[in-house]
């Protein structure tokens, strides 16, 4: 923050005789980095931590090991950034967000600076880079990223699509900005990012989440989100949650079990005692189990899946599925359902 800046929250907290809370200084800070960028700019307040990611361990390791080494100062041996990857409802986003909540830095979301008006686009972005590079450091999360940060065979437009490639490109790729701007390219298609923006020196270290495989980590899966809805379940529904629920995603557990929270609150909307109310019953948990039929998209999470596998770039990340795979079968199968998506 500017002195300008600090200057006017001491005059606003002493005219209003407000105390200035972690809570307060947190929310201008927030109000003032958004308006300082233009809109262009998110915060990102996470009331998580990484304790809260149940499954994908090695993955929530590596962030805590980034996330000491930043606390201790150690910059110069953090990635330049991180590739996020994996099928739909794997946590991409939340697993990003606890990060934010760990680190104890200020993290961002990357939102929409392009322009209709000539010239615009480029300067919306040069103000959002400049700013990065004065308030770190810093964590950036670029959501869908292999849409939203475009590519060098960019056509169209002028040739804006190139000049914000470049300037991007660029700015990841200065070294000098390492541990200090840390980027997470969040993605379900990492084969559609430009490798200018995912080799080593920009985002180098690529992390694949995947589906939880066995009972016990769907078992924990599905204590962290009871803690993070504050919700009741019983030890045997736990148990008869993880045996009955193989082949759903963590966003298809989450919907279970908002779904039964639905029903036990229908269920018991005249209780007077509310921590009865947050209970959800076995019943209640068999009797939406029975009736979700998750979305089906067999080939598109098969590819999603393939390409989060060959695009990580530590084996020990991989279930065993696949860190003992044929390399060159799991290319062949990959070009074999692009094939079928492009009809």
């Amino acid at each position: 923050m500017k002195r300008v800046q600090v200057q006017s929250l001491l005059a606003q907290a002493v005219e209003n005789q407000q105390p200035l809370t972690l809570k307060f200084l947190a929310g201008r800070k927030k109000q003032l980095i958004e308006a300082q960028s233009g809109g262009f700019l998110e915060f990102v307040q996470s009331r998580f931590d990484l304790s809260m990611v149940a499954g994908n361990d090695a993955a929530k390791n590596k962030l805590k090991d980034a996330a000491a080494a930043l606390r201790a100062g150690k910059t110069d041996v953090l990635p330049m950034g991180y590739v996020i990857c994996g099928p739909v409802g794997t946590g991409k986003t939340f697993l990003t967000n606890c990060f934010a909540g760990e680190v104890g830095i200020p993290a961002v979301t990357l939102k929409n600076f392009r322009s209709m008006w000539q010239g615009e686009t480029e300067g919306n972005l040069e103000r959002v880079l400049n700013l990065l590079e004065a308030m770190s450091p810093i964590a950036v999360i670029v959501d869908e990223a292999d849409a939203q940060m475009g590519n060098r065979s960019s056509s169209g437009d002028s040739g804006v699509g190139n000049r914000v490639f470049a300037q991007i490109a660029a700015f990841m790729g200065n070294t000098e900005l390492r541990g200090k701007v840390i980027w997470f390219l969040l993605t379900c298609r990492p084969d559609l990012l430009p490798v200018d923006l995912k080799r080593q020196g920009r985002a180098e270290e690529h992390i694949a989440l995947f589906y939880p495989d066995t009972q016990q980590e769907r078992a924990d899966l599905v204590h962290a989100m009871l803690k993070k809805n504050n919700t009741e379940l019983s030890p045997e529904a736990r148990q008869f949650f993880a045996e009955h629920s193989a082949g759903l995603s963590g966003a298809d557990i989450e919907a279970v079990l908002t779904r039964a929270r639905m029903r036990s609150a229908i269920r018991n909307a005249g209780a007077v005692n509310q921590a009865v109310s947050q209970a959800v019953s076995q019943e209640d948990l068999k009797a939406v189990l029975e009736d979700f039929l998750p979305p089906s998209y067999p080939t598109e999470i098969e590819l999603q899946t393939l390409v989060a596998a060959l695009e990580c770039t530590s084996r020990n990340l991989l279930p065993k599925a696949y860190r003992d795979a044929d390399r060159a079968e799991l290319v062949r199968r990959v070009n074999e359902l692009q094939s079928l998506a492009r009809g």
